[in-house]
């Protein structure tokens, strides 16, 4: 039997799971007694990807020899991998009655430890391991992830390090540049990801962190030649394609997107779990795709490891009937950011009415005026940036809200993994992130019922709570100043100028091919555009020449401060808004700074936040059906000068009438809408539904 053991041992070890399988199936047969048959055979079905099966026949070989510790350890990983992580432990505290200091028994309780949410346990069981056996490779390599995972960055830093001395070692470079990015030393980490890749061609994942750190680099040209490398290596490697998409749409690189966007639309709809929902935001899916995309994605973060699996709720206790609200809103935003922008005033309101709420800031101060007002306007300001997402949850529970309000989502700031434990009692998703969540520890998305009207419902996974306006706030006090002559920002001395200040992931061929129609038809005009990163402003004029339009009616604007950008406005005619993912805070700025917005309203939130400002504004006749009328109408209102000077009085006029800009009507319409929420929750009733008293 001997040797038909080894031959099975061998087959596994080379990488041939599948004829190790069926010898030891057979030899199972040949000696129903013995485990070591039973073992090898659970350890092939393993690596087949059998893990029922696996199981039965470890859990076999363990009855069969229950002092079987090398057994015992391959039925934890077998649990761990069909996500049992509670058997896992069971099963690895008893390994560890049997042999206490075995260095294998140590490595696997600390991995069903992390399973389970135990990090601090986790990291103790590996540093034992590591000292009973100071050349377990793998033990080291699960203290450096778990230090990371605590938020010891610098820790996990000297381990990779170390054991990056003694070899070369994919996953240790990964781990190191990892450490690096959250210590804001890119450029190290991105040297890392190069060096890794020398000595591990073949790894994929270094390919892909390179490519994430580019981003973060604002270095779209080695992100993308990156996350193509990453692909090219694991086709299957959803985030890398999700990133690439996203990227070609920054730099307009047009060819061929088609085919890319149906591919990472076929990811998610087959379950793709590691795809950005922001980005796909500004794919051409339907709401049900962007439900799937962030439900998936939401679902592969509940199911991690680290600090935040198997934890209770950090919420503190139900609050009485009649307690005031005590509010918590968080975000990366909280400063010269568009989130900062739009919420201001709306803050200096909530202020006045005497609510009380708290500020968490998961960004590093910029010390901007609207920072400033900002945490002038709050009860309390809590400042989490740079804080592991355990520690961040710790710190907002500590502040006793009952209601959370996320800013963000998945717009970044880690403030979706320290939501995910629960900190308050009642979370929602507002404002910055146009779409759901798909997140269950997100109880109700607030928008209004024109941006979400009744048919999309069935593609929120929140509750939805309507506002009787428009969802979006904003800052009545902006000023919007003289702007330089036109020859300073680029615009000939006549003709109708029309604007599009989007973010260039937003032009999408089909919203400039229609506003390459409108520039043919109205002879002397130029769309001004907001410069892009990399080569996207010579790849639109480029598309413009194809087109048979003279590039250089093309016109980008370089980025600029808050109040020169709002100024420049008072040159543009008309707004032509993007349809997949509309202008949002754009729009806002646009509008209050005189200019009208034209616009499509599509068929997901991100499409109709414009249509939503025009509505309330009382504009909705900007709010057209289809392209073509789209085109018309941008012909009429640049080609008929009566029509326009009309337009923009009326939107003057409007501006200040409508309650699209009342900041006071709405922080009171706001804290009654959180008041039932808070309501709800008081009483014992589960989130709901909430609609408007008034349309």
């Amino acid at each position: 039997m001997n040797e038909e053991l080894d031959r099975i041992a061998h087959l596994i070890g080379q990488g041939r799971p599948d004829l190790a399988a069926t010898e030891a199936a057979a030899a199972r047969l040949r000696f129903p007694q013995a485990a070591e048959p039973a073992r090898l055979h659970g350890i092939a079905l393993l690596q087949l990807g059998g893990l029922d099966d696996a199981i039965a026949a470890l859990e076999t070989a363990s009855a069969l020899d229950p002092q079987s510790i090398e057994t015992l350890c391959n039925l934890a990983s077998a649990l761990l991998a069909r996500s049992d992580f509670r058997a896992a432990l069971l099963v690895m505290q008893s390994a560890q009655l049997l042999a206490p200091d075995h260095p294998a028994v140590l490595n696997g309780l600390g991995n069903a430890r992390r399973a389970n949410g135990d990090a601090a346990g986790a990291k103790h069981a590996y540093l034992a391991a590591t000292r009973a056996a100071p050349n377990h490779l793998g033990a080291w390599l699960n203290l450096a992830a778990v230090e990371l995972a605590l938020g010891n960055s610098a820790d996990c830093e000297r381990i990779a390090r170390m054991i990056l001395r003694q070899m070369p070692h994919a996953q240790a470079s990964l781990l190191l540049a990892q450490a690096l990015v959250t210590l804001e030393r890119l450029a190290e980490a991105a040297e890392v990801c190069i060096a890794g890749s020398r000595a591990a061609p073949d790894d994929a994942n270094l390919a892909y962190q390179l490519g994430q750190i580019a981003d973060e680099q604002k270095n779209p040209a080695l992100a993308a030649e990156a996350h193509t490398r990453a692909l090219t290596l694991n086709p299957h490697l959803s985030g890398a394609l999700a990133q690439l998409v996203f990227i070609k749409r920054q730099l307009c690189e047009w060819t061929a997107l088609d085919a890319w966007s149906d591919r990472l639309r076929a990811a998610v709809n087959a379950g793709a779990s590691d795809v950005a929902p922001f980005g796909f935001l500004a794919e051409p899916a339907t709401a049900a795709e962007q439900l799937q995309c962030a439900t998936h994605f939401a679902n592969r973060l509940g199911r991690a490891g680290d600090p935040l699996r198997g934890r209770d709720s950090l919420a503190g206790a139900r609050r009485s009937i009649a307690a005031p609200l005590r509010i918590g809103f968080a975000s990366n935003g909280f400063g010269n950011h568009p989130t900062g922008l739009l919420t201001v005033a709306f803050f200096e309101a909530l202020r006045q009415h005497e609510v009380e709420f708290h500020l968490f800031a998961s960004a590093p101060a910029d010390g901007s005026p609207i920072q400033q007002r900002l945490r002038k306007a709050a009860s309390e300001w809590h400042d989490i940036a740079s804080l592991p997402p355990r520690t961040m949850a710790e710190r907002i529970a500590a502040a006793d809200i009952e209601i959370l309000v996320d800013l963000r989502v998945w717009g970044g700031g880690n403030i979706s993994e320290a939501l995910a434990l629960r900190p308050a009692p009642v979370q929602i998703n507002w404002l910055a992130y146009p779409g759901t969540s798909g997140a269950s520890w997100i109880d109700y998305m607030i928008a209004d019922r024109h941006v979400l009207p009744a048919r999309l419902h069935t593609a929120v996974s929140e509750q939805v709570a309507l506002l009787p306006r428009c969802f979006q706030p904003s800052d009545p006090g902006r000023a919007v100043g003289n702007p330089p002559p036109r020859g300073e920002c680029g615009l000939p001395d006549t003709g109708t100028v029309y604007a599009c200040f989007n973010n260039s992931y937003k032009l999408d061929p089909r919203s400039v091919q229609r506003m390459l129609r409108i520039l043919a038809a109205v002879p002397g005009s130029v769309l001004w555009l907001l410069s892009g990163p990399g080569t996207s402003d010579a790849n639109l004029r480029a598309v413009a020449s194809a087109a048979g339009i003279d590039p250089q009616r093309l016109v980008f604007m370089p980025k600029q401060p808050h109040l020169d950008y709002l100024a420049r406005y008072r040159h543009a005619d008309l707004f032509l808004d993007t349809a997949i993912y509309n202008a949002h805070t754009t729009a806002s700025d646009a509008i209050w700074a005189g200019c009208p917005v034209l616009t499509t309203p599509g068929q997901t939130f991100a499409a109709r936040v414009a249509g939503s400002l025009n509505h309330h504004l009382g504009l909705a006749e900007l709010n057209v059906d289809d392209d073509e009328r789209f085109v018309e109408a941008a012909i009429r209102i640049g080609t008929v000068r009566s029509v326009r000077d009309a337009l923009h009085a009326r939107l003057a006029q409007l501006r200040g009438s409508s309650d699209l800009f009342d900041m006071d009507g709405f922080a009171l319409d706001f804290i009654a809408l959180l008041g039932r929420m808070a309501n709800r929750y008081r009483n014992g009733h589960p989130p709901a539904s909430l609609l408007p008293d008034r349309a």
